[in-house]
């Protein structure tokens, strides 16, 4: 119980902080000991609330043509998703992806600000159809989107924008991952009590990170973002070879 209290401290931290990549922390602390199908479906419980408070907060910088196409895309993904979540041994997707997320990463580190960001740009709709779908594919298996991150920070403007969107796409992917889940048996009482257990280190985690992130420089927020994304995708590999 204690590795799952550091993890849900540690994971919701981040999140406060940049929005984004508590699964892949929360995951990649108790990935040693603890099956995923065991992993994720907690942590999705916990996600749910976390992302309703930072898009309550952000609401007035959701921008909707911005997340709901992304939401869209992101539940074609989690279908075939939480099919493999159940029933298969994906480790070489999850290599895969993470060779993706750091290259993605590497580069939005490395480039420069550009003008004032618009989703409608017609070279963003091949990234928003690739984000949106395998974000939905590691989403049902992992719960991991950050894959998302890379789109989101390409169309948003600062750093309560990118959160306040992101969370909003996630929300409606944890709304379809939760009944799908309980459909197919993945949630379970013990699951939902252990979560329910759980919920004050989320919450204090979670506050700590955002408080955190109020003292801390835009430029270096979006940093913090990037260097997170290289190192959600690193995890990703470095737990599977």
């Amino acid at each position: 119980m204690g590795a799952m209290i550091f993890a849900v401290l540690a994971a919701y931290y981040i999140k406060g902080v940049c929005g984004f990549a508590s699964s892949l922390v929360f995951s990649t602390i108790l990935s040693f000991g603890i099956n995923n199908i065991n992993i994720t479906p907690v942590d999705l419980i916990l996600k749910i609330p976390s992302n309703l408070i930072i898009a309550w907060r952000g609401r007035g910088a959701v921008r909707w043509k911005v997340c709901l196409p992304l939401a869209a895309f992101v539940l074609i993904g989690d279908i075939p998703g939480i099919f493999l979540l159940k029933y298969a041994d994906a480790g070489w997707i999850k290599i895969f992806f993470g060779l993706v997320i750091v290259c993605m990463g590497s580069g939005m580190l490395l480039k420069r600000a550009e003008e004032k960001p618009d989703a409608s740009k017609t070279g963003l709709k091949p990234l928003l159809v690739t984000s949106g779908i395998l974000s939905g594919i590691l989403c049902g298996m992992y719960g991991i989107g950050a894959l998302l991150a890379v789109y989101v920070s390409r169309v948003t403007s600062d750093s309560r924008e990118f959160k306040a969107n992101i969370c909003m796409a996630y929300i409606v992917d944890n709304a379809f991952r939760f009944i799908m889940y309980l459909a197919t048996g993945i949630i379970t009482w013990q699951t939902a009590v252990q979560a329910m257990t759980l919920f004050p280190f989320m919450l204090a985690g979670l506050f700590l990170g955002m408080k955190s992130s109020r003292y801390m420089e835009e430029k270096t927020v979006k940093k913090f973002m990037n260097v997170m994304l290289i190192i959600s995708g690193a995890a990703l590999m470095i737990n599977n070879i």
